[in-house]
């Protein structure tokens, strides 16, 4: 049986909302001033973005972790192209793995395969509409 998971956006005024899931964390939302926001926050779709890099992160800095790499400092970068027309999608999302530490090439290869093809879910949702590819960078330590 699947597990229900599910949130809520609270309206402010215009189109800013304060929003909370299951895990009881608040996140704001809101738009520019043409469109009613105060752009006080981030955008929902900027929140897709990040929540797909968090996501994937994750994983690698996790299966990184048991694989006995040593890193210090990891990043995961994100950036799409959108359509001109609404609505307003992404096409193309495009990734970039940059990490800082001793972490051989084939460790990170497969950490980030694992979480590209079996782990992280907002890839599994995300790819199904969007093209989603991925690079990255193994930095010296600082």
């Amino acid at each position: 049986m699947p597990t229900k998971v599910s949130g809520k956006v609270v309206h402010i005024k215009g189109v800013t909302f304060n929003c909370i899931t299951d895990s009881g964390h608040w996140v704001p939302i809101d738009g520019p001033p043409q469109f009613g926001g105060e752009n006080g926050a981030i955008r929902p779709k900027e929140l897709l973005l990040i929540s797909l890099a968090g996501c994937t992160g994750s994983d690698v800095a996790s299966i990184l972790t048991k694989m006995r790499q040593k890193f210090h400092r990891f990043e995961v970068h994100v950036d799409a192209d959108q359509t001109d027309q609404h609505p307003k999608v992404y096409t193309n999302i495009r990734l970039t793995y940059k990490i800082w530490g001793d972490v051989k090439k084939e460790n990170l290869e497969k950490a980030i395969n694992l979480s590209q093809e079996i782990y992280c879910g907002v890839t599994a949702m995300l790819k199904k509409s969007t093209n989603i590819t991925h690079t990255y960078e193994i930095n010296p330590p600082e």
